[in-house]
């Protein structure tokens, strides 16, 4: 029995099967995505969208879907799917599908009267390339496919139209053709594992709509370039494998590469195997050694803050060591540079924000658990030194260390945390001041430096340190604890903000917390009582002014919304770790109860991952980017926690 299998009955229900997407990658910045019923409904969708390095720094969107028709007797069946203006769609190939499922590979099963065709999907890790399996599984007479692609050569923040720039050319190569639409794009390479024939027959397809894009008040219609079609009999029984890549393939070992790829997938067959899956689309290799973690899909790019959070939970969780210390190193590199004041043009964003240099110590703290306390000294004791040091001589830009021994940033006319929505330039949440997860941070980035120094015989470092971190800890209640048995979310001198938000959680839930055990129970209370959600904690409790939980319309709407309400897994991650650390065992099956609500996600926005927000108000609907790191992460990271506690005696 499948796990991500959707029947007849969903996949012929444009409502139910156009929200559903689904992504595949290829660990160096490449991705396929689109819905299940392969209809695009963003810009961003495409069976071949790569990055341009030569152009910019976004995805470019080269293959944007393949139509494929099934022709027998002379009668022509189109399988593709598009949406055009006017909420019109064409040509319905959706209604001779008889079920998709994802386990191994996306896999689509047309039924066209006595022909039974499978579509399986897969991209090559590490390179540029797209194939796709079509398997003949039965047939009562001659059967013809007629493959027609639909050219967009454009990157994923624009739309393409009509016009004479966009060259027609195309050169035969291996059963297949090779074009480029415009100058300073890669050639697209269209193969086969068998002899076709290509009918030049060019054209555009114009006004094609992205619904998801109109929700947002974003540019939502546009044209695409057909240059011809391919054309080819198949066997009942016979399998022809499709290729779109940046360079010519030996058609000959298309099948074997196809089988070879499929089998290396990770079974998305329960829960876990899914997020094991997801958690390795993040995965972005560069050609010098050096190793990424995407934020999400299918907008975001390398950020500092998503990294150094995602990191622990998108590979110790998983026993992935290796990966951890490749993306820390090759992370460490440019946080270096930025904290020397040297050149920065690393491929990692953000690395200025307050609060990085604090997540990557946090991150360090969890190899310590995995590797041993005396390995992490030994890899990662120069870097957090570094950082401290970085951060008690005042060279962060944004943040200083005030006398009281409290961490300062002004962020009133930016946004510095990780509330960073901003509508005209302006943060909607001016966190500025003794914000309290930064300050939280803090005190146990000291407390974890004492442990280490007395753990590898250090004393007097040892001493320094825990000297420090107590006199953060008397400041940190005194500033943040207030009579109501929460803590503020930033103090300045000049105004408290009461707000009840989920950023509290982490003083409660990191190793060495500034709180008393009676203060984080009420922490605790508070966060279950106006935060938590079936899918994460509220940014803001809906007692608060200005609670806006609903993540929809135009962007500017959404951007008011963004951290007013929202309900968002990652925080969920801490919260949970918070009730393990506070009641132990008597909460295990609290916190698998809290976990079926992920669960469910598997068959939603985009089937085998968690989306990056949800509404705060039932029904909690997933919104934002398909598939987000923070998120698979702290969930991945929850369930091995859950695992110790499980199985301790």
């Amino acid at each position: 029995m499948s796990y991500l299998k959707f029947e007849k009955a969903t996949m012929a229900n444009l409502e139910e099967s156009l929200p559903r997407e689904v992504l595949r990658t290829n660990r160096s910045g490449a991705y396929a995505c689109s819905t299940i019923v392969d209809c695009n409904t963003r810009k961003h969708h495409g069976l071949l969208v790569v990055p341009v390095p030569d152009m910019d720094d976004d995805n470019h969107v080269l293959l944007s879907s393949l139509d494929v028709t099934v022709i027998q007797h002379g009668a022509e069946f189109n399988l593709g799917l598009h949406r055009y203006q006017g909420n019109h769609y064409s040509p319905n190939g959706h209604k001779y599908i008889r079920e998709f499922d994802s386990d191994q590979v996306p896999t689509t099963v047309y039924r066209v009267g006595g022909v039974i065709l499978k579509k399986e999907m897969v991209f090559q890790r590490y390179d540029d390339q797209l194939l796709i399996r079509y398997t003949l599984i039965d047939a009562h007479s001659p059967t013809t496919l007629r493959f027609r692609p639909f050219l967009a050569f454009r990157s994923v923040r624009q739309c393409t139209h009509e016009n004479a720039t966009a060259s027609r050319e195309y050169y035969p190569v291996d059963n297949g053709i090779k074009t480029c639409m415009y100058a300073g794009y890669p050639d697209l390479y269209m193969q086969f594992n068998k002899k076709n024939e290509f009918v030049f027959q060019p054209d555009w397809y114009r006004n094609i709509e992205y619904p998801k894009d109109q929700e947002r008040g974003e540019l939502s219609t546009e044209d695409l370039y057909v240059p011809g079609y391919f054309e080819m009999n198949i066997k009942k029984g016979e399998s022809i494998v499709f290729s779109a890549a940046l360079s010519a393939v030996k058609t000959s070992g298309l099948k074997r590469l196809f089988e070879k790829e499929a089998a290396e997938r990770t079974p998305r067959d329960n829960f876990f195997h899914c997020l094991v899956n997801a958690s390795h689309q993040f995965h972005n290799r560069a050609g010098n050694g050096k190793a990424y973690l995407l934020a999400g899909y299918p907008w975001f790019k390398c950020r500092a803050r998503d990294t150094f959070i995602s990191l622990p939970g998108l590979t110790l969780s998983l026993d992935e060591r290796s990966y951890f210390e490749t993306v820390m190193d090759t992370a460490a590199e440019e946080l270096h540079l930025f904290m020397t004041g040297k050149p920065y043009e690393g491929r990692i964003y953000e690395m200025d924000k307050p609060d990085v240099p604090l997540w990557a110590i946090w991150a360090i703290q969890q190899y310590a658990k995995d590797a041993g306390v005396i390995a992490c000294h030994k890899k990662y004791h120069k870097l957090v030194t570094e950082i401290v040091d970085f951060i008690r001589e005042g060279r962060h830009p944004y943040m200083t260390l005030r006398d009281n021994g409290l961490l300062y940033i002004d962020s009133k006319d930016q946004a510095l945390t990780w509330m960073n929505a901003t509508v005209d330039g302006k943060p909607i949440n001016p966190r500025t001041g003794y914000v309290v997860e930064i300050n939280a941070l803090w005190y146990n980035a000291l407390r974890f430096c004492a442990y280490m120094a007395g753990e590898t015989g250090c004393p007097d470092h040892a001493e320094k340190m825990e000297a420090q971190a107590e006199q953060c800890r008397e400041a940190f209640v005194a500033t943040f604890l207030n009579d109501y048995g929460y803590l503020y979310d930033y103090v300045t001198e000049k105004m408290t903000d009461w707000s009840v938000r989920p950023n509290m959680i982490f003083a409660v839930a990191l190793d060495y917390s500034p709180l008393s055990q009676d203060q984080k129970k009420s922490v605790l209370d508070i966060c279950t009582r106006e935060l938590l959600t079936p899918k994460g904690l509220r940014t803001l409790s809906p007692k608060s002014g200005g609670y806006n939980p609903m993540y929809v319309g135009p962007q500017r709407q959404r951007d008011y919304a963004y951290h007013q309400g929202t309900a968002w897994p990652w925080l969920a991650g801490f919260y949970m770790e918070a009730c393990l650390k506070l009641y132990k065992r008597t909460r295990l099956s609290f916190i698998e109860r809290q976990m079926v609500g992920y669960e469910d996600e598997m068959f939603s926005l985009c089937v085998g991952t968690i989306p990056e927000l949800f509404d705060g108000n039932p029904p909690f609907t997933g919104r934002g980017g398909i598939s987000f790191a923070m998120n698979v992460a702290e969930i991945l990271r929850m369930l091995k926690l859950l695992e110790s506690y499980t199985y301790q005696q």
